[in-house]
């Protein structure tokens, strides 16, 4: 099954504020295993980014002002998107920018149909604990040192694995071959254990029961 992991990154936090994405990140997985496809984007807003949001993630106005807009990648990017189930960090966010930036050139809208929300995942899976992307990846040992800024496409590598692990599922495992440099993926699978019974012969028992009867005698007489 093939599903979409997403990230935007905007220029604030309210669409009301007339707020707009600046970059798409989008990791594909096919049974829960990257695939080599991702879709990758930054946008021109079309306004000034917040100073809370250049805090957030480091793009300026003038490094956007010469990117694509939304308009301009939209088919490319629903086409990336098509039919699969999108994987998002507090999906409320995301979607409602990406949805704000489709009615603004009158695309439809995505339905919430197709949207998995691994921050519900995490709330109800640990109620009460820390379930922000960082918080989770510290609880599964996931190494997010290259977070320093927000970028989208490293917010999607990290949830992919977040997400996974959400799941109780394995990460797979990277078999290097010297012979031909090729990497295989190798999934575990769970091992089924059989205990082999062995029964004695009656020569066993009669020859132990004379062991024992004279190893009593030796000990207490």
């Amino acid at each position: 099954m093939k599903e979409i992991v997403l990230d935007t990154e905007t220029t604030g936090l309210s669409i009301k504020e007339g707020h707009r994405i600046v970059e798409i990140g989008c990791i594909e997985l096919d049974d829960l295993v990257p695939t080599k496809k991702n879709f990758h984007c930054y946008l021109n807003p079309e306004r000034k980014v917040s100073e809370q949001a250049f805090k957030v993630h480091g793009y300026s106005d003038e490094f956007l002002s010469k990117k694509k807009k939304f308009i301009d990648i939209v088919d490319d990017f629903l086409d990336f998107i098509s039919d699969k189930k999108i994987i998002i960090h507090n999906a409320e966010f995301d979607i409602g920018h990406l949805n704000n930036e489709l009615s603004l050139i009158g695309k439809e809208k995505l339905s919430k149909n197709q949207i998995v929300d691994t921050l519900e995942i995490a709330r109800n899976k640990f109620p009460g604990s820390g379930i922000s992307l960082d918080a989770l990846c510290k609880r599964y040992n996931i190494d997010n040192s290259k977070r320093e800024k927000h970028t989208a496409l490293l917010d999607c590598e990290l949830l992919a694995r977040v997400y996974i692990n959400l799941l109780d599922q394995k990460e797979p495992k990277l078999n290097f071959s010297n012979s031909n440099e090729s990497i295989d993926i190798i999934k575990e699978e769970k091992i089924n254990y059989s205990k082999k019974i062995i029964l004695p012969s009656d020569q066993e028992i009669k020859d132990h029961k004379i062991f024992l009867k004279n190893d009593l005698k030796k000990n207490f007489y």
